[in-house]
């Protein structure tokens, strides 16, 4: 067994921890929008933060990581035309990684999960769901990037199963 493909397995692994934690992280999320229970909301958001804290950030950093060393040892072109190469599934599957997980993500949904947080705390404090809860969890910008970020994983995985281009 060499190095090479101990990195590969360690980046698919790592990528099926990631992948687990996108799932859970977003379908506790939308659960959390259908249920009419204050206390239920807020434990399917602890629930959702934790696979998002547990497994969706250290996992994607992971991925990356194991990712880019595969690459490296492999000799695949990770920036692929920009470098002379004619395959560049590894520089669309960087970009798109980079793009949600990295860059749109954590700039668009901080300041909603912090605004997220308060709701809660202030639907807890009344004792019920609030319009402001309902807002946020209704919020059509994280439910788009959510959606959309699941979208564009699958998207990853075809690219680095394919290899099409």
């Amino acid at each position: 067994m060499t190095l090479s493909l101990i990195m590969k397995l360690m980046h698919v692994l790592a990528a099926f921890w990631f992948m687990s934690g996108v799932v859970a992280r977003d379908i506790t999320f939308w659960r959390a929008a259908r249920v009419t229970n204050v206390h239920a909301v807020y434990t399917l958001l602890q629930v959702s933060e934790f696979f998002e804290r547990s497994a969706v950030i250290p996992g994607g950093l992971i991925v990356l990581l194991f990712g880019l060393i595969t690459a490296w040892l492999q000799r695949w072109p990770i920036f692929g035309f920009l470098q002379g190469a004619t395959t560049n599934w590894l520089l669309v599957s960087l970009i798109l990684f980079l793009g949600t997980s990295a860059v749109i993500g954590p700039l668009r949904l901080i300041p909603r999960r912090k605004q997220r947080a308060q709701a809660v705390e202030q639907a807890l404090a009344q004792g019920g769901i609030t319009t402001e809860l309902t807002a946020a969890l209704n919020d059509k910008v994280v439910n788009a990037f959510r959606t959309a970020e699941l979208i564009v994983l699958v998207v990853i995985i075809v690219l680095m199963v394919a290899k099409p281009f």
